[in-house]
């Protein structure tokens, strides 16, 4: 697989506790193994959340050798908390970030000085210049909140145009979708890399769940499929299989990396990278 692909990379999501914490930097360590680029840290702007990112951040980066990339997301937040965010990220030596719009609020929560994550790439160069090696999201079958697809990839495009490197999508149980999108960004002159993001999964449940908080479109023959197995070990091996599938078709079509969304677990997403070796 590493032959393949220019970069491997697995998302975390910060533990609550001290105990879940020293498992999560067990579950990194166990994927030092694999040649990852980076492993990416989820972002919550929420009080204490915030501090949980943060103290995940920085316990990873001096717990494992694979560079810590945090992920801001801009709604919610105003512009001194953003600034006071990055600088920390900044004084222990973070130097690559995924920037994200992030989820509208509720109706009686502000939404902050950011309503796209453009203006927040705008305010990051602002204040940090180039500093930080950036990445930012994408959505293969559309953003839920776009009005159309045209419209989605327009808004994409735009963030594209920034000083930023690439972007990971949205995970997704398509292919066509991801080609798809890559050949409209294309036509609209957005070339940078954008890498696929791909959701290992251990269960019919798992899965809808994700899908259903992420917007993404389970595929008529998954959902077919996952029915006939009645046993939760046979939709494991399933879904190990499936994921395997999906990734290689990408790799073999010529993405520039994977991007494992491994919610916080060592399998199935090892066992599906040693099924592709």
């Amino acid at each position: 697989m590493t032959e393949n692909c220019k970069t491997l990379s697995f998302e975390f999501f910060p533990p609550n506790t001290d105990s879940t914490m020293l498992t999560l930097i067990d579950l990194a360590k166990e994927f030092e193994s694999i040649p990852a680029k980076y492993f990416s840290i989820t972002f919550s702007g929420r009080g204490s959340a915030q501090k949980e990112t943060f103290n995940t951040v920085e316990s990873l980066s001096n717990s494992t050798k694979i560079p810590i990339a945090p992920t801001i997301s801009g709604i919610g937040l105003d512009s001194d908390l953003v600034q006071n965010i990055l600088s920390k990220y900044k004084e222990i030596g973070i130097k690559k970030i995924l920037v994200f719009r992030g989820d509208l609020p509720p109706r009686s929560q502000k939404i902050g000085d950011f309503t796209y994550a453009v203006n927040l790439l705008d305010f990051i160069f602002e204040k940090f210049g180039n500093y930080f090696e950036i990445e930012v999201g994408a959505y293969p079958e559309m953003h839920p909140e776009a009005a159309n697809s045209n419209e989605d990839i327009e808004y994409f495009c735009e963030k594209m145009s920034r000083d930023v490197k690439g972007a990971i999508t949205q995970f997704f149980f398509k292919p066509e979708a991801y080609f798809d999108f890559i050949d409209k960004c294309a036509n609209l002159g957005c070339t940078k890399p954008i890498t696929p993001g791909v959701l290992p999964f251990s269960s019919k449940k798992e899965l809808e769940i994700m899908s259903k908080k992420c917007g993404v479109e389970l595929p008529k023959d998954l959902i077919e499929d996952i029915n006939g197995y009645k046993d939760e070990g046979d939709v494991k091996k399933f879904g190990e299989m499936y994921i395997t599938s999906l990734v290689q078709e990408l790799l073999d079509n010529g993405v520039p990396g994977i991007h494992f969304y491994t919610l916080n677990k060592l399998e199935p997403t090892k066992n599906i990278i040693n099924l592709l070796n």
